[in-house]
């Protein structure tokens, strides 16, 4: 999901870039050597050089081809809410989603309710405009939308409809799904489910 955002921030700006899938289950030796501490995906390799952790190679991204779109804004104020906002998103959407498929009954109940409330701060972040920082896609839109593409697999498991809870926000991300560089990045949500429930067999759920 992470190396999604990388995508999303290369192809707003219309940088090329060669994309190469990786196995977890049998990491390559690139992959090792371009990140040793932590041997896990994203890496942006350019010029031979890896830039690990996905916010951080999208800030890299942002920097390096700064006169391309600009992805965050320019006053610092804005920029550090900008990067709140995406810490925020890191902190809290994944662990939440994560329960709504890998629990059952009251825990299952207790996470879709705090899934939700995310959300819903979230849409207070968001107000009436149409993306995070404004009028134009930036920053925090791309650290979010990742997470779009399991909502199927979230509202499947979970019985239950984000739409109903939190229309503002389906209408930012279906917003979102309408730019290119959004909608070729992100993988169909009925594949993401079957990847969930391939997850649930391994832990026995």
């Amino acid at each position: 999901m992470s190396g999604m955002r990388v995508q999303i921030a290369q192809a707003e700006k219309g940088v090329e870039f060669e994309f190469r899938e990786e196995d977890l289950t049998n990491k390559s030796q690139l992959l090792l050597e371009m990140n040793p501490i932590h041997k896990k995906i994203p890496v942006l390799i350019h010029n031979g050089k890896p830039v690990c952790e996905s916010l951080v190679a999208v800030q890299y991204v942002e920097e390096f081809w700064k006169d391309k779109s600009p992805l965050l804004p320019s006053d610092p104020y804005q920029r550090a809410q900008a990067r709140f906002w995406a810490d925020y998103v890191d902190k809290k959407i994944y662990d939440a989603g994560r329960r709504i498929w890998a629990t059952k009954g009251e825990d299952q109940e207790v996470a879709k309710k705090d899934f939700t409330d995310c959300l819903k701060v979230l849409e207070g972040a968001l107000g009436d405009k149409p993306y995070f920082g404004g009028e134009e896609f930036g920053y925090v839109d791309l650290a979010l939308v990742p997470f779009y593409s399991w909502f199927y697999a979230y509202e499947t498991c979970g019985n239950f409809s984000i739409e109903a809870e939190c229309p503002k926000f389906i209408a930012w991300a279906k917003r979102c799904m309408e730019r290119e560089s959004v909608a070729k990045s992100l993988p169909d949500p009925h594949k993401v489910y079957g990847f969930v429930l391939e997850l649930k067999k391994r832990v026995g759920i």
